[in-house]
């Protein structure tokens, strides 16, 4: 674990986000940043979406006799109050550190590390608020699971927020049911952070190594091209057009081990790596095969066509990575990491685009029916990113060789049978 030695000043966190998954990750940084007060300061802002609500009958905290049961208050001051997001995730108790706070301004400000963890279709909009309230030299980590995929592209969250922004941002993504984790039932995650080369440029900081997953090792600072020093290479192998601003040498480093120390928990155990693509793309790919085992599952073909399916999945997964982010995918963030296999896995057993899928065939009504029944307005991430990366791979002309994805797809469609996803996935 990382400790402050001769840097004479501590890192702010901000959690950007208040959800079920935001208060459990923020629950875990409050914790973490109690116990480690000679790296972070003690307080962590949350910044919460304000509303207004009365204590639910079903809480611990009801009393009828209570003003907090009997009129609205505003969601901060409840949070603040109880120490529990009694709307969000009602039952879990939060440290009396996390502050709950509606000024986004507010809660970013000062904040040397950035947690953004909300719903990805108010990035832009956040961002745009946030934008010339951060600190110029901030760094970021997005929980926000999945890309941006369209016939042209595929985009990274944590890439879009960091051009937003003027900052470098990781992500963080892994076999993470929020619940559990905020009930601190065992589970593990992956953080993704290649830390830019400029974070490393003091001589007496150590380079940041590439764990866990096979990669080369980080320029010491005496090898680094100082008239380049602002620069750092995307995902894509390509230069940024972000233009880095040099944290303070006062500051510990924002590496490998200071990520590790601010999320890792005896409940919460952590692996770092750098392939921040890799860990984005296993949580936005896995929901098609999720779908495509449920398929199968609905069928009652049992646990071997599953396992079939899972495996074909988990291969075209790596296929894709290393197809279109070839500078930086590894293939041991998809088969050992926890944002891989382990995310394919849960999401292929109990997740609910395989849940939806297997109640579809077993009715034999569309899935975008049990959708509408099923979800009380929440949508299934694995029938838009099917679409996209549909009309991604065809735009390309390489469908042939994603046979599942693509024969997922056209299921959905009504194109083929699930009958036919065995001949589609081939010998």
């Amino acid at each position: 674990m990382a400790t402050l030695g001769a840097y004479s000043k501590k890192h702010k966190v901000t959690v950007v986000g208040s959800g079920n998954w935001g208060s459990a990750i923020a629950k875990i940084v409050a914790e973490n940043t109690m116990e480690h007060p000679d790296l972070f300061e003690k307080e962590v802002q949350m910044w919460v979406y304000e509303e207004e609500l009365t204590v639910p009958t079903t809480s611990k905290h009801y009393d009828a006799g209570s003003k907090f049961s009997t009129q609205p208050h505003k969601l901060t001051r409840l949070i603040n109050h109880f120490h529990e997001n009694v709307k969000y995730l009602p039952g879990i108790a939060l440290p009396s550190n996390l502050i709950a706070n509606p000024s986004i301004e507010e809660s970013v400000q000062n904040s040397s590390i950035l947690i953004f963890n909300l719903p990805h279709q108010f990035i832009g909009g956040l961002c745009d608020q946030i934008k010339g309230h951060i600190l110029p030299y901030a760094r970021g980590v997005s929980c926000i699971k999945g890309v941006s995929v369209d016939s042209e592209d595929v985009r990274l969250f944590s890439e879009s927020i960091g051009e937003k922004l003027g900052i470098y941002c990781g992500a963080l993504s892994g076999a993470n049911i929020a619940n559990e984790v905020a009930q601190e039932k065992f589970s593990e995650t992956t953080v993704a952070y290649d830390p830019p080369p400029m974070d490393s440029r003091t001589p007496s900081r150590n380079p940041t190594p590439k764990a866990t997953t096979p990669q080369g090792g980080t320029p010491s600072s005496s090898h680094l091209d100082l008239t380049a020093i602002n620069e750092h290479k995307d995902t894509r192998g390509k230069t940024s057009k972000i233009k880095l601003i040099v944290p303070p040498s006062d500051l510990p480093p924002i590496d490998h081990n200071l990520l590790k120390t601010l999320f890792y928990r005896p409940y919460f155990h952590v692996q770092v790596v750098s392939d921040v693509a890799g860990v984005s793309l296993g949580g936005a790919l896995k929901n098609i095969i999720a779908i495509a085992t449920g398929f199968v599952a609905g069928l009652g073909w049992g646990d071997n066509a599953k396992a079939a399916v899972m495996r074909v999945g988990l291969l075209e997964m790596v296929r894709f990575g290393k197809m279109f982010f070839s500078n930086s995918v590894h293939t041991g963030t998809f088969t050992e990491e926890s944002a891989g296999v382990a995310d394919l896995i849960t999401s292929c057993s109990g997740g609910r685009n395989y849940r939806c899928a297997k109640m579809s065939v077993e009715r034999k009504v569309s899935i975008e029916e049990v959708e509408r029944e099923e979800l009380n307005g929440q949508m299934l991430q694995g029938l838009s990113t099917a679409k996209e990366v549909y009309g991604f791979l065809k735009k390309r002309g390489k469908e042939e060789e994603f046979p599942l994805m693509v024969g997922t797809y056209r299921i959905l469609q009504g194109e083929i049978k699930v009958e036919e996803l065995p001949d589609l996935m081939g010998e």
